[in-house]
């Protein structure tokens, strides 16, 4: 463990009862990035391959799966990849509404780029939801 981490009094997701990092702490920056342009990518692929890359079927594409993925394995392609996971800040089941709120918020943009002091999106907080390390 870094000893930094380790002796520093205030870290991402420490409010919300998250150790500082390792499994079930909040999932950062960099690895946020990765997996939002392993995701984006798979969607421009299949634009690519079946729509002629229209924008508004990439997007879709992109929603679609993320919903479809977060319902039945807890993350995107790039969130089990980058070994991350979406989980509800209560505990339990993630359910079928929380996929797809988080989803069309980061869809719109702005909630996604709206952050607090636990580095949750805006997205995260209004669907209740964890993006954490696996």
């Amino acid at each position: 463990m870094n000893q930094q981490a380790a002796t520093s009094d205030d870290w991402p997701g420490k409010r919300i009862g998250l150790p500082a990092e390792g499994p079930r702490s909040i999932g950062r920056l960099g690895r946020r990035l990765v997996a939002l342009a392993i995701d984006w990518g798979f969607a421009v692929v299949v634009s690519i391959a079946f729509f002629e890359y229209e924008a508004f079927a990439t997007l879709g594409i992109f929603v679609a799966a993320q919903v479809v993925l977060l319902i039945t394995a807890n993350g995107s392609f790039g969130h089990l990849i980058t070994g991350m996971r979406v989980v509800p800040v209560t505990g339990g089941f993630l359910g079928i509404w929380r996929p797809i709120v988080r989803t069309v918020l980061m869809a719109l943009v702005i909630p996604a780029v709206i952050w607090d002091a636990d580095q949750r999106g805006m997205h995260d907080r209004v669907a209740g939801t964890l993006l954490v390390r696996r």
